[in-house]
C-alpha cells in the first residue's frame, strides 16, 4: 500500500471519514496509480534513456457519482499525495476556455491544424492532469474533445477525472453528439470507470440543519456563514485568516476574484458581485466552477439601486440553473427583499426561485444539473 491510501484509512480511523466500500475502491486505485506515475522515469532523463523496454503508460482514472459522494475529497488526497512534480489540477469548464483561447492563438499563425500545437504545449506542461467535474454542455468543446484528448493521452499525459455523470451520458441529447460518442470511447478505453454511488451523500450531511437565508446582515450573520464555510469545506477555522483565494476566468479573456475559494465553496460580498459593473458571462462561470455560494450583505432592493437589483436577478438564474447552492445574509427575508416600486413584478421569479433554492429537493439536486 501506499500513500493515498494510507492518508485515507488515517481519515477513517481518526473519524474524519465514515468507512464506505466504494470511497476504499477509489482510494485504492489511485494509489495504484500514483505508484505507477512515480516509479515511471522523467522523460529524457538518463534511467529514462537507458531503459530498453519503457513501462506501459499508467491508465487514468474516471470517478463518477452523484452530489456529495467524497469525488472531490479522494481527488484532494490523491493531488496533494501522488509525488511528481509536473502536475496540474483544474475545473474542467476552466481548462476548455483555455483550450479555445489557445486553439483561437493557433488559427490566427495559419500554420494548419492547431490541435496538436496545443496538445505540444500542454504536454509539456504536466505529466497528470485532473480535471473537477467533466461535464459537457455545448457543442464547441463537444466537437474537439476527442480529437484533444486521444492526442493528449497518446503523448503520454495521464487523466484524472470527477464527474456527476458516467461517461455515457456525458452530452447526452446534445447537438450532433454522434461526432462526441469517440470521446466516450476514448474515456471507456484509456480510463478506469470507477462509481461512487454509495448510500451517504455527504454534502448533504454537511448541509443538513444549515440555516441557508439569514436576516438581517450583521455580526451574527456573518459568524453563522462563516461557520458553515467551514463546516462545509473542513477548513480548521483556526486558520480563517488564511483561506484561500483565487481568480477564475471569464470568456472574453476577464478574470474575476473569488475572495474567499475551498473545495467548490466560494464568498463574496453583495457588493463585490452586484454593486459592480458585471453580466451573465460573470454569474455563470461562478455557477459553473462553485458547487456553493455564500453571499453577505444583500440589502433591500428598490429604484434606488435598479441596477444591483438587475444584476442580482441575473445572478440568481445562473445560480439556479446550474443547482448551485445558496447561503446568504439579507436585510430582509426574500419576499420582502423587493417590495415596492419599478421592478417588483419583474423580481418575483427571482423570489420564487430563493426559495425553492431553500427546499431539500434542491438542495439534494447534483451541481450542474440543469
Amino acid at each position: 500500500m501506499g500513500h493515498v491510501i494510507d492518508r485515507y484509512q488515517a481519515l477513517v480511523r481518526a473519524g474524519e471519514l465514515r468507512t464506505d466500500p466504494a470511497q476504499a475502491d477509489a482510494a485504492a486505485l489511485l494509489d495504484r496509480l500514483a505508484g505507477e506515475l512515480e516509479a515511471v522515469p522523467k522523460r529524457g532523463s538518463i534511467l529514462w534513456r537507458l531503459t530498453a523496454k519503457p513501462a506501459p503508460q499508467p491508465r487514468g482514472v474516471y470517478l463518477w457519482g452523484g452530489v456529495g459522494r467524497g469525488k472531490s475529497m479522494l481527488m484532494d488526497l490523491f493531488f496533494s499525495e501522488v509525488r511528481i512534480e509536473r502536475k496540474r489540477r483544474v475545473h474542467f469548464h476552466e481548462f476548455m476556455l483555455e483550450v479555445h483561447d489557445r486553439l483561437r492563438i493557433e488559427r490566427q499563425k495559419e500554420a494548419g491544424d492547431p490541435i496538436p500545437a496545443v496538445v505540444e504545449a500542454l504536454k509539456g506542461e504536466a505529466r497528470l492532469i485532473a480535471f473537477d467535474e467533466m461535464v459537457v454542455n455545448n457543442s464547441p468543446d463537444a466537437m474537439i474533445l476527442s480529437r484533444l484528448f486521444t492526442q493528449l493521452i497518446n503523448a503520454g499525459t495521464v487523466v484524472v477525472a470527477t464527474s456527476n455523470r458516467p461517461p455515457r451520458d456525458l452530452y447526452k441529447d446534445g447537438l450532433n453528439r454522434e461526432h462526441f460518442l469517440p470521446f466516450i470511447d476514448l474515456i471507456q478505453d484509456r480510463l478506469d470507470v470507477l462509481p461512487l454511488n454509495g448510500p451517504t451523500d455527504y454534502r448533504m450531511q454537511r448541509l443538513s440543519g444549515l440555516k441557508t437565508w439569514h436576516v438581517p446582515n450583521g455580526p451574527e450573520a456573518t459568524k453563522a456563514l462563516s461557520d458553515a464555510f467551514f463546516r462545509l469545506t473542513d477548513y480548521p477555522p483556526e486558520d480563517r485568516a488564511h483561506v484561500p483565494s483565487e481568480d477564475i476566468p471569464v470568456p472574453g479573456g476577464r478574470t474575476l476574484h473569488v475572495p474567499k475559494s475551498l473545495k467548490g465553496v466560494a464568498v463574496f460580498s453583495f457588493k463585490r458581485l452586484c454593486g459592480e459593473a458585471r453580466g451573465a458571462a460573470d454569474y455563470l462561470a461562478i455557477a459553473r466552477r462553485f458547487h456553493t455560494v455564500i453571499i453577505v450583505g444583500i440589502p433591500r432592493l428598490g429604484p434606488e439601486n435598479r441596477n444591483e437589483a438587475a444584476r442580482f436577478v441575473t445572478l440568481i438564474d445562473a445560480l439556479y440553473e446550474q443547482k448551485v447552492k445558496l447561503l446568504a445574509a439579507a436585510d430582509a427575508e426574500p419576499a420582502e427583499l423587493y417590495e415596492t416600486g419599478d421592478g417588483r413584478f419583474e423580481f418575483e421569479r427571482t423570489v420564487s426561485r430563493l426559495m425553492e433554492m431553500r427546499s431539500d429537493d434542491y438542495l439534494a439536486e447534483g451541481h450542474g444539473f440543469a
